[in-house]
């Protein structure tokens, strides 16, 4: 973990380093498509001649300045499968969003779903050495958290402090410079499978990018999605993309809890393509125009042209009616929605003060599917697209640019983290030479 930590602040520092610089890639690496971002962050304007380091930018804002999008290759649920075809769909959706923006980026901080995420919850209490809380006091009481055994194999995506409390007063989000006795602190830890993360981070760095940060789909599409009273009253974000759905809960302005449900709309297409017995490109214009969960009386005289290029004149003249897509479609969306409500449960979703539940992502379009949601949820649901951000272009500001939108509020505003702060010495591993000095230090 001590790795982890130091790989994380070298992210941090980078991070700065762009913003310093004035500009940032968004990177959104989806099971069925890979966006890509630019973001000019204020307080520059075309950077100079010789790339020199302008005055220090991000403090007011930012502007997108490019975007693109390509169709995905080599990922499935989320992660890397084939790292050539990875590597080419990052370069071609990167060089066109740089071409949009006629800018050269170096930077970039990506975003992933699948992994298989686990969430813990972490809590501490230190007694303050002085009566003034610290940065020095927090990163004691984060370091005092009792890390549980997360398992070989596994790596710590996010630990935040999601809540603080100072003597006898809690609920409170930034205690520095506050007056007290003991500091105590609840944390919420998200661990992924290691491997998931190194492919994706040597995918980059093999396409000449420096990674300035990683951050968990889930996480960024809940903060694009859900609006400031939900986030602070509890809300769960859903963002069902193509290879997996994505679950987050959010309380207090903070991610609590964090899971993936591994189907998506590519499943519902591929079942179209099954049932139908069309390629998987015809099943998916199908679903994207033709598609929906709930069935009327019309749709059984609603015949839809299937369409074909084999050759065979009847077999590309086939049509169906639309109550049969129909009936294709919603058992899967049905088993999506209650491995949902099952990891819902399991988060203990229906203790929270307000139990809304937002739905985003592309597959989230698929027409009656908040009524449904709202049946098998048992919840108020409603549909969410990103929130708007400065010189977005019109065609990503769908609920399918959740997660890129989320990422980019996250670079301009990420939230303080366990790596944000100087950990004590002596929270080191025993291997650590500074422990044994530390041990010098105070004994001799």
């Amino acid at each position: 973990m001590t790795d982890l930590y130091h790989s994380q602040r070298a992210m941090r520092q980078m991070r700065r380093q762009a913003l310093q610089r004035g500009v940032i890639a968004i990177l959104d690496v989806g099971s069925s498509k890979i966006a890509c971002l630019v973001l000019r962050f204020d307080g520059t304007g075309k950077l100079s001649e010789d790339n020199s380091i302008g005055s220090l930018a991000g403090q007011s804002g930012f502007r997108v300045i490019g975007a693109a999008t390509t169709r995905s290759r080599g990922v499935q649920f989320g992660e890397v499968t084939a790292m050539q075809e990875t590597e080419r769909a990052i370069r071609t959706a990167l060089q066109a969003a740089q071409k949009m923006a006629e800018i050269r980026v170096d930077h970039v901080i990506a975003c992933f779903s699948g992994a298989n995420p686990r969430s813990y919850g972490l809590d501490a209490t230190v007694e303050l050495e002085g009566q003034v809380v610290t940065e020095a006091e927090i990163a004691r009481v984060l370091a005092a958290c009792d890390v549980p055994d997360y398992g070989a194999g596994r790596e710590v995506l996010h630990a935040q402090p999601v809540n603080f409390a100072l003597d006898n007063r809690s609920g409170l989000i930034d205690p520095r410079g506050q007056l007290g006795h003991n500091l105590a602190v609840d944390m919420h830890m998200l661990t992924v499978d290691d491997l998931a993360v190194q492919n994706l981070v040597h995918c980059i760095k093999r396409c000449d990018l420096e990674l300035a940060g990683i951050a968990s789909s889930a996480y960024v599409s809940g903060i694009s999605a859900l609006v400031e009273d939900e986030q602070e009253l509890g809300a769960a974000c859903i963002d069902m993309g193509g290879g997996t759905t994505s679950i987050s809960i959010f309380l207090k302005k903070h991610m609590i809890y964090a899971d993936c449900v591994r189907m998506g709309g590519d499943h519902i297409t591929g079942d179209i393509s099954m049932g139908l017995g069309v390629p998987m490109a015809n099943a998916e214009r199908i679903k994207t125009f033709c598609g929906g969960v709930h069935a009327t009386g019309a749709d059984d005289r609603d015949m839809i042209d299937i369409g074909g290029d084999t050759g065979d004149w009847e077999h590309d003249r086939r049509t169906v009616s639309r109550a049969e897509l129909i009936g294709i479609m919603r058992p899967r969306v049905e088993e999506i929605l209650e491995e949902v409500r099952a990891r819902l449960d399991a988060a203990g979703f229906e203790h929270l003060p307000s139990q809304q539940i937002v739905l985003t992502g592309g597959s989230s379009q698929i027409m009656g599917l908040d009524g449904l949601a709202s049946r098998i949820l048992g919840q108020q649901v409603r549909l969410g697209r990103p929130l708007r951000v400065h010189g977005l272009p019109q065609s990503a500001t769908g609920p399918g640019f959740a997660g890129a939108v989320g990422l980019s509020l996250f670079a301009a505003n990420p939230q303080d983290e366990w790596w944000d702060f100087e950990i004590p010495v002596d929270r080191y591993p025993a291997r650590s030479l500074r422990r044994a000095v530390k041990w010098f230090r105070d004994n001799w």
